[in-house]
Parts: C-alpha cells; structure tokens; sequence
C-alpha cells in the first residue's frame, strides 16, 4: 500500500513540472525596426535596406521616409543583430522587438 501512494504523488509532481515548462517558452522570431537616422547618411541607409529586403529604390527610399517603421519580420535573433548592426554602420538607429 505504501508504494502505490509513493507512485501516485509522483505523477502530481511530474504534472506540474511539465506546465512549468510551457511557461518559459523564449521568443524566436524577431522583427528589426527602424527609429531614425542621420539625414546625411539617408542614401546609405537606403542602400542597406534594399540590401537585406528585396525592395527597389523607390520602395526603399518610401520605406525609410516613414520612420519609425518595421523594415524585416520574422527573423533569429543573430539576423536581426547583424542587420542591426549594418544600420548603425551607416548612421541609422534600429531596434530588435
């Protein structure tokens, strides 16, 4: 009688730890969004966001005047950083959300 009530609390405890583990998913995809950049570096930043988005000039020129603005969904947190770091390079400022 006494190891069949250790089993059952047993299977209690292993219950809640699998909810626990629910909880504390970690997010995975991120979107990079530009806040502002120096207008002296506006060609530059245009340049890098037609490098990493598969806009044209003129979409990329329309995309970076509308600042703050998302300019890539959907990527690991590595892209985003390097792509973050490509505007910075260039005189803009983005941000990971």
């Amino acid at each position: 009688m006494i190891s069949t009530q250790g089993m059952s609390m047993g299977g209690g405890k292993q219950e809640g730890g699998a909810g626990k583990v629910e909880e504390k998913k970690e997010k995975t995809s991120f979107d990079v969004k530009l806040e502002k950049f120096d207008t002296a570096a506006k060609i530059k930043v245009i340049k890098e966001v037609r490098a990493f988005t598969s806009l044209g000039l003129k979409e990329a020129k329309e995309l970076v005047e509308k600042v703050p603005v998302v300019i890539k969904q959907g990527l690991t947190k590595e892209e985003a950083n390097g792509i973050i770091e490509k505007i910075k390079a260039v005189g803009g400022v983005a941000v990971m959300e």
